[in-house]
């Protein structure tokens, strides 16, 4: 009689399977998934190589790399990713969080930690509520509103904040990028599109068949959301405020003399883990 399949062999075969496909992430990848299929924690898919699975175990493992082959990410796959210490909940209109973003976060607190608190935050664009969720979490006393143009994201977003215990402290809203807003704030927050128009059909697999357009297309020159938010930044930013943003690459001077021509004086670019230019801090003064 053979054997039943244990743990470490659907393991290794997922691990084969996906380096086989060309996934970059192989291992990763692999250790994810069958992690979820089978209910496991990290520790625990380690713990449990050596025990026996089930064929319906097998048949979901399946599934779920052949999903990845296909070029499905491997956060939408689970319908969760983890951004800055929180395990958020993703939707189809919502972006999947990337590491990118936790510098515009981590600039926000680094600024705040020398403002009076508590500080007011407005996340334009707020998507799963990634940014605007971590930076409730890291700064207590903190309030926020989320806003989004998407109805479902808002709702995604709102979940999230009652999962990771921050409800208390954050409002959502569905409205078009700043028509629903009212200031002043002290923090205005965005990760807003800033993809090209003519580019997202380049774009690759994993974000252009999965990712929502309305959250990546930022018109004719990526640049219109930027514009939207220093048009109205005065209104809407205390004096003694802030205002963070991410953008592409490529797109860091650009961005600055947008919030320059709003009479912002103090504009700091803040580079990524990889050195790369990626957030700007705009203030008065």
């Amino acid at each position: 009689m053979t054997d039943p399949p244990t743990v470490g062999a659907a393991l290794l075969g997922a691990r084969t399977r996906l380096r086989q496909a060309g996934v970059e992430t192989a291992a990763l990848d692999a250790r994810l998934l069958v992690a979820h299929a089978l209910g496991l924690t990290g520790t625990g898919l380690i713990v449990s190589e050596p025990a026996p699975i089930a064929a319906a175990d097998t048949d979901r493992i399946d599934a779920l790399v052949a999903r990845r082959i296909t070029g499905e990410p491997v956060g939408r796959i689970l319908g969760r990713r983890a951004f800055f210490g929180l395990d958020l909940a993703l939707s189809p209109e919502t972006l999947e969080p990337r590491p990118d973003t936790e510098t515009l976060v981590q600039a926000v607190i680094d600024w705040g930690g020398a403002h009076p608190q508590p500080l007011s935050i407005v996340d334009v664009g707020t998507g799963s509520g990634a940014i605007l969720l971590a930076l409730l979490a890291a700064l207590p006393g903190a309030r926020g509103l989320g806003i989004d143009i998407s109805a479902g994201a808002a709702r995604t977003a709102a979940r999230n904040a009652q999962a990771v215990g921050v409800a208390s402290r954050a409002l959502f809203a569905v409205g078009d990028a700043t028509s629903a807003l009212r200031g002043p704030v002290d923090v205005l927050v965005s990760n807003p599109p800033y993809i090209p128009s003519a580019d997202m059909a380049g774009l690759s697999r994993e974000v252009r068949e999965h990712d929502p357009h309305l959250a990546l297309d930022g018109g004719p020159d990526g640049l219109a959301f930027y514009r939207q938010l220093a048009g109205c930044a005065s209104e809407l930013v205390s004096p003694d405020g802030a205002i963070a943003v991410e953008f592409g690459i490529g797109q860091a001077e650009s961005v600055r003399e947008i919030f320059r021509a709003a009479h912002l004086g103090r504009l700091d670019i803040v580079h990524d883990l990889e050195d790369r230019p990626r957030v700007l801090l705009a203030r008065w003064h």
